[in-house]
Parts: structure tokens; C-alpha cells; sequence
């Protein structure tokens, strides 16, 4: 299983969280003119929210330097937002992590100033009880290829994974071994595989307990894409892709069937 995280994000929506990322200059926590329109953006809306607020940084300088440094920049967020909210917005927490969740290596410039951020996560406030349903998806053998648009999203069923690991349980393999022969019998076929996490929603993305990276979504993605290389499929016409908590099946999770649901990977059409 390789190692390398390469989740880019900047805005997501879902069906009850949100995330925004304000990216910051190396070393510094000022906020830019580009960072204040992000977040006079969020102020503005509507609904019952709560906002928490985690501040990072890249690999420069020791963990105790960089801990300030992400600590100063989630302040900074927040005393911007502070100023600016209203009623239906109460900001939860806010934390510095340092340096220790990156969700990027730190190979080239770009990357590292992907790790010089602040994530702004925004729940809608649920009432007591109310739970709410995330997208599902039909199943990607219920059409034939031909019938399929580039760009919609299938779920795989029957394949989930075991709790904080890149493992999925045994009645996966069937399903597995079907999307491989689709994917060799249609050699136009191009997919995305969009990995997917439960419960973890102080983080991004969750902890992967054997690899012990904060990209267990993506890590998931890319052990089916392994799967399938083995299986045939060449390594050009699969993307695997983190998408972390962001798009829940079901939230919050209540039961252990809720947290199987949502420990899932899910297909996009690409190319055909």
C-alpha cells in the first residue's frame, strides 16, 4: 500500500457539512483579502450552524514552533469571525494541530502550501434525534456501460470496509472481481474511485491504524485500485481519490450498520 497523500481540497458541500480551507502565506498567519471574501462568504448563511476550526502547518521548523504557528492561525479565523456572525452561528473550537494531520506530502512548493491552512468544518445544527441521509447511489451493474454518462457516481455493493483500516470485508471480493471484468470487457472505461469514511468529524479525513496516515478515504480508494491492477486493469484508467467524512450515507451515525454504510468507496464514470 503506498503512502503518498494527495488530497487537494477548497470548498465541499454535502448534505450537512460543509468544508473551506484558507491557505496561508509560508510562516505567516495574515489573513489575505482573498481569505476575508472566503470567509465573509460563510458568515452569510442562513441556516443553524456551528463552525469548528482547525489551524495547520507544513514541515518547516519543529513541532513545537509549528503548533504556535497553526494555533495563531485558527485564532486568527476566528477572532475575523468573531466579529462578524451572527445568532445562527456558533463557533465550537478551535484547535492548532501542528504539523502531525497533514493530508499532503510535502514534495513540491505546491503541496506544502496545501498543508499551510485552516479548515473551516460547518455542521448544520440537528435537532435532538434527526438524522440526515447523505446521497445513495444505484448500484453501478444495475445499467450497461453504454447506458452510462461520464460524470455520475454508482455505489459498489456489498463492499465495506473494517473500522480505521484499508481492509474490506470478505463479500467484497465477489463484487471486486465483477467491476474488474467490466472494467477489462469495456477497455474505453475510465473511473474515479472516491473513498469514504465514518464518525471521525474532528479530522478531514480518518486515522488508517495500520499505516498510521490521516488519509484512511484515500487509502481505501487505493487498495480497490491495487485490486484491480492485479486483476488486469491497467493503472491509467482508475483515479482513487480521498473524499474523507464529507459526504455521509447516513448522519450521524447511530448504530454499527450506520458506520459499515458509510466506510465505503463509490465510483464515478470518467471516460467511456
Amino acid at each position: 500500500m503506498k503512502t503518498l497523500i494527495l488530497l487537494v481540497f477548497c470548498c465541499i458541500s454535502v448534505q450537512s457539512q460543509m468544508l473551506t480551507s484558507v491557505y496561508f502565506d509560508y510562516d505567516s498567519y495574515t489573513l489575505t483579502k482573498e481569505s476575508r471574501r472566503k470567509l465573509d462568504s460563510l458568515v452569510n448563511l442562513k441556516s443553524n450552524l456551528k463552525f469548528r476550526i482547525f489551524g495547520n502547518c507544513d514541515i518547516s521548523g519543529s513541532s513545537e514552533y509549528n503548533k504556535r504557528l497553526s494555533e495563531n492561525r485558527a485564532n486568527a479565523i476566528n477572532n475575523y469571525l468573531q466579529k462578524k456572525i451572527g445568532n445562527n452561528i456558533k463557533l465550537e473550537s478551535v484547535v492548532g494541530l501542528g504539523k502531525e494531520k497533514q493530508i499532503n506530502d510535502n514534495s513540491t512548493e505546491e503541496l506544502r502550501r496545501k498543508n499551510r491552512r485552516v479548515d473551516i468544518f460547518v455542521d448544520q445544527v440537528l435537532k435532538a434525534g434527526e438524522i440526515k441521509s447523505g446521497s445513495s447511489f444505484e448500484s453501478f451493474f444495475s445499467k450497461k456501460v453504454s447506458n452510462m454518462k461520464i460524470g455520475e457516481t454508482y455505489s459498489l455493493p456489498n463492499v465495506n470496509f473494517i473500522g480505521g483500516r484499508h481492509f474490506w470485508f470478505p463479500k467484497g471480493n465477489k463484487v471486486l472481481i465483477q467491476l474488474a471484468d467490466v472494467l477489462k470487457n469495456n477497455p474505453g472505461l475510465e473511473v474515479e474511485l472516491q473513498g469514504h469514511i465514518c464518525c471521525d468529524y474532528d479530522n478531514f479525513d480518518g486515522e488508517d491504524l495500520d499505516l498510521k496516515t490521516f488519509n484512511l478515504s484515500w487509502t481505501r480508494a487505493t487498495a480497490i485500485k491495487e485490486f484491480l491492477e492485479k486483476k488486469g486493469v491497467p493503472a491509467n484508467r482508475i483515479k482513487a481519490t480521498g473524499m474523507g467524512h464529507l459526504n455521509p450515507v447516513v448522519y450521524p451515525e447511530r448504530t454499527e450498520e450506520d458506520m459499515i454504510k458509510n466506510r465505503r468507496v463509490e465510483i464515478v464514470v470518467r471516460q467511456k
